[in-house]
């Protein structure tokens, strides 16, 4: 009996040989990383956070509040949410030059890290649209081309023109031409809706079709020859009549006065 008993294993050796399985597989690294890896993110968003409010005191608070809260030179930005910083920064449309009927693009003076830092700061204010992934705006489908075409006459040329030219608007204001624009940005402005511009949200235009629309005006706008040819800067009817009236009557009245200088009776007078 004696031998028995000294034959039994100690209570925690099970415990022990559980534990070298787990670190020959890697099990340990999956049963305490997670943590550490939601640790780590949690530090590093809040770190982000605090240098994006350090920018926001230095480049924004003057038209924002110190907290986002807006005052008479600019509006509040409780809920506008990181996209929308995103888009308004990355553009270079904030910080503004001057106040206006319409803030326009200009060159941006922040690297996307500062962006994102801002972004961050900003989003902590209140939930708002989110910075679309390359995912969400980057289409491998062609068909999704032709689809876009169709959302996008039905939702968009109203405004910035069937090939995304552009277009005037009341009171000094006007949609911008598309051309060049990336298509986060594309993606970003029908999410937030800047300016002049309504929102759709995936409650009324699913991600699906708003990365359709991506897909066709970075297309539409893109330097490769135009199968059609000449595009009379895609401007629609007004210019291509206008282009047919001027050349196209113009030749006509130039061929008769020739036919007409060359007949029998002009040439015996």
């Amino acid at each position: 009996m004696k031998k028995l008993s000294a034959r039994r294993r100690h209570p925690l050796a099970a415990l022990v040989v559980l534990l070298l399985a787990l670190a020959a597989t890697g099990g340990l690294y999956a049963v305490f990383a997670p943590a550490d890896k939601a640790q780590a993110d949690v530090a590093a968003q809040s770190l982000a956070i605090d240098e994006g409010k350090k920018l926001f005191a230095v480049g924004c608070s003057s038209c924002h509040g110190l907290n986002g809260q807006g005052s008479s030179a600019g509006p509040s930005l409780v809920g506008v949410g990181s996209a929308s910083v995103d888009f308004q920064v990355a553009t270079g449309r904030m910080p503004a030059q001057q106040p206006g009927a319409q803030v326009p693009s200009k060159q941006n003076i922040y690297s996307q890290a500062e962006i994102d830092q801002l972004a961050a700061f900003v989003a902590s204010l209140g939930p708002g649209p989110v910075t679309p992934t390359k995912e969400q705006y980057t289409s491998t489908n062609p068909d999704d081309i032709s689809k876009g075409g169709e959302l996008f006459r039905t939702n968009c040329a109203q405004c910035h023109n069937f090939a995304g030219q552009g277009g005037a608007l009341t009171k000094g204001k006007y949609a911008p031409s598309l051309e060049g624009v990336d298509a986060k940005h594309i993606y970003e402005a029908m999410q937030t809706g800047p300016q002049n511009m309504p929102s759709f949200p995936d409650t009324t235009m699913p991600e699906e079709q708003k990365k359709q629309i991506v897909a066709f005006v970075r297309h539409t706008t893109s330097d490769e020859p135009n199968p059609g040819g000449l595009t009379l800067g895609s401007l629609g009817p007004v210019t291509e009549g206008l282009f047919g009236w001027i050349f196209g009557l113009g030749t006509l009245i130039a061929v008769a006065i020739w036919v007409a200088a060359h007949t029998t009776k002009a040439k015996k007078s």
